[in-house]
């Protein structure tokens, strides 16, 4: 599992994809958030903007990342 280090309080769901290469653009995050094939923390997740936060973890195409503070 890769981990996607912070400096602020959160990182928006789609900035966290892209940091970690589970996409390519920004668009391609919010086309694979809406169609529902990401979750976070184990719940399916459709608003690119969800905050994460230290210890959230997302999963997208038999990839996971977690969100270190």
């Amino acid at each position: 599992m890769k981990e996607v280090k912070i400096k602020d309080e959160f990182i928006k769901l789609g900035q966290a994809m892209k940091l970690a290469g589970m996409v390519g653009s920004g668009v391609e995050a919010k086309i694979v958030i809406n169609e529902g094939q990401v979750e976070v923390n184990g719940e399916v997740e459709c608003r690119r903007g969800k905050k994460l936060h230290d210890g959230d973890i997302v999963s997208f195409d038999g990839e996971m990342i977690k969100i270190v503070g």
